[in-house]
């Protein structure tokens, strides 16, 4: 499999709208498996030091992206530390193309789990938090239930424990994304009828957030940054998932989760299952959900009512020690 390395290095995008948070060192590491991710680390920038939140994004997304979000979490008091994950953001691509691909969904484990021993362990003040949004807050969940010593609490941002609208079970779609992969075509893109590029002019009914100031943003870093962008998924990326997302949706599955943990659902997702994250929040034994109302897909990019609403949650979730 050829690997293509950011040519520019372990740099982060800053623009007047986006500027990167004072205090980062950003970096590269590699994986047990060898692939090599980019990260970055803040420090808290107000207040007793509470621990440090562990970040990891979604399905195409980057640094960059949580700027902001970033800065929530250090005046709060606490230190940050993400990476992005591999096959996307300034990370190593695994095909040589903008396409989403990873051959199993456990190779996210191996991501997160590299970066909680090369660069969490030995540099981040604990205790430590896991922050996981969409297809990261699947891969913190697995997280969860594979070492529950890693992190003290883990709060979930619109898991991807489903997808939202689709027909057919996630247990098929995966046998038949397995299929074609066998068949070769694993590396061809797939997508959704309804998916639409995020574009200036796709902003109005856009199923990822209500905020166009926030929508916008994210569009210029990555017209300061063409290469930090991923596309459609490939059918292997989606056998993988869909596989994932059978497994958390399976009877067995709620009693492997032993940690604190809380899921924001979104009331008007339009891309992950808002029912499936209900259905696992009430199966939960050491876990529950809210449903965030209005809110849509992207929560903590939505606007200031819903962002404080999100940030009020996790405020509560990590105080509550009980």
């Amino acid at each position: 499999m050829n690997a293509v390395v950011d040519p520019k290095g372990p740099s982060l995008v800053s623009i007047p709208s986006n500027p990167v948070p004072e205090g980062a060192r950003v970096g590269f590491f590699r994986t047990s498996d060898k692939v090599q991710l980019r990260y970055a680390l803040w420090p808290r920038s107000e207040g007793k030091h509470r621990g440090t939140v562990c970040l990891v994004q979604g399905r195409t997304e980057f640094i960059e992206k949580y700027f902001e979000t970033i800065e929530d979490f250090r005046k709060r008091g606490f230190s940050v530390a993400t990476f992005d994950w591999r096959g996307q953001g300034g990370s190593e691509r695994l095909i040589g193309s903008k396409l989403g691909y990873v051959d199993r969904f456990e190779d996210y484990w191996c991501d997160l789990k590299s970066f909680h021993a090369e660069i969490l362990l030995p540099d981040c003040p604990p205790p430590f938090y896991l922050v996981g949004h969409s297809m990261g807050g699947l891969a913190a969940l697995f997280a969860a239930v594979n070492d529950r010593l890693m992190f003290d609490r883990v709060f979930l941002s619109a898991p991807m424990l489903a997808l939202d609208g689709q027909p057919m079970s996630m247990k098929n779609m995966g046998r038949l994304c397995e299929a074609l992969s066998f068949l070769g075509l694993g590396r061809l893109p797939v997508g959704r009828g309804s998916d639409r590029a995020a574009t200036e002019a796709n902003f109005p009914g856009n199923p990822l957030t209500s905020d166009r100031k926030r929508y916008m943003r994210m569009l210029e870093v990555l017209k300061a940054r063409p290469e930090l962008e991923v596309k459609a998924p490939t059918i292997r990326w989606a056998a993988a998932a869909m596989s994932a997302m059978a497994e958390a949706g399976s009877d067995d599955f709620p009693p492997k989760v032993r940690m604190p943990l809380l899921m924001l659902a979104a009331a008007r997702d339009e891309v992950v299952s808002t029912a499936a994250i209900e259905q696992l929040g009430l199966q939960l034994r050491t876990g529950r959900h809210v449903v965030v109302a209005g809110a849509r897909h992207e929560l903590f990019m939505e606007n200031d009512v819903i962002r404080a609403q999100v940030l009020a949650a996790f405020d509560a979730f990590i105080t509550d020690q009980s």
